[in-house]
């Protein structure tokens, strides 16, 4: 599990508020304007094709909710990068008041750059910006991947959020999956991250009936409100592994540094011969 340290910044991007430390009870994993420019990079390969049947894990003991975070066998220099798209069931208001809770500088960077990535996104997102995820969801270098519909935590305490009932857990993730589905989302796959890195055997087996995988990380960004894009990107640049798993944001409300740390991240990563993949080709190798 990563430092206890860095799940403050992380986690307060999908909370919404400020955090001192970790919740107490719920097993946490650490979490987190577009300036195009240029970029020393190489150009990537070219985009996978997304999968007929996505891997997915097996459930774990009782059926609980099988959980993934990064790959942890062999040496082969790839590394997922995640962006949570988040926006709360209760953050209209805020957007019609001009809060802007999406990042398309940040989307047409990692186009720019020939990044794959994985997007999780909140089905109030998908809502609010449905030309977007339709975009996202359509374009072979991206998936969009759950990270429920409301925002709302699956286990309490998690940094201030709400909290969704256990009996509505698995629907709240349905209606993500509905939201994705009336944008045109295409791609579209079985994972999901829990909101805040927040969960519990309890929100495991009422997951269950959704049929995801969760989704977690090893690596965490730091992105979350940072004014500082360069120490966004020796953080990634410090943690990731063979096999790493990031979390990041694509909220520039909450994240507004993301798209500059990525002009850094993306080439220096590829000068020690990494290579950028979908949460889904990371789980099948």
């Amino acid at each position: 599990m990563a430092a206890l340290g860095l799940l403050g910044a992380a986690l307060v991007g999908c909370g919404g508020g400020a955090a001192e430390t970790p919740p107490p009870k719920a097993k946490t994993a650490a979490a987190d304007s577009p300036s195009p420019g240029p970029s020393a990079a190489a150009p990537g390969p070219k985009p996978a094709r997304v999968p007929a049947a996505p891997p997915t894990m097996a459930p774990g003991p009782g059926g609980l909710t099988p959980v993934y975070s990064r790959r942890a066998k062999g040496t082969e220099k790839v590394v997922a990068l995640t962006f949570d798209a988040d926006m709360t069931a209760d953050q209209g208001p805020r957007a019609a008041r001009g809060e802007r809770f999406d990042n398309p500088g940040l989307i047409a960077t990692l186009r720019r750059l020939e990044v794959d990535a994985t997007v999780f996104m909140t089905g109030r997102w998908a809502e609010e910006y449905p030309d977007q995820a339709k975009s996202i969801g359509g374009d072979p270098r991206f998936e969009i991947a759950n990270h429920s519909y409301s925002h709302y935590a699956f286990a309490s305490p998690c940094y201030g959020l709400p909290t969704v009932p256990p009996p509505d857990m698995a629907s709240d993730v349905q209606r993500a999956f509905d939201a994705f589905r009336d944008a045109g989302a295409v791609n579209v796959v079985p994972y999901f991250r829990f909101p805040g890195g927040c969960y519990d055997d309890a929100a495991l087996r009422a997951l269950a009936p959704a049929g995801v995988t969760a989704v977690q990380w090893d690596v965490v960004s730091g992105d979350a409100f940072a004014k500082d894009a360069d120490a966004v990107a020796e953080q990634v640049l410090d943690g990731v592994r063979p096999g790493s798993l990031v979390v990041m944001h694509c909220t520039r409300s909450a994240a507004p540094v993301t798209e500059r740390a990525i002009r850094r991240i993306v080439p220096e990563l590829r000068a020690r011969g990494y290579r950028f993949v979908k949460v889904s080709e990371l789980m099948s190798r």
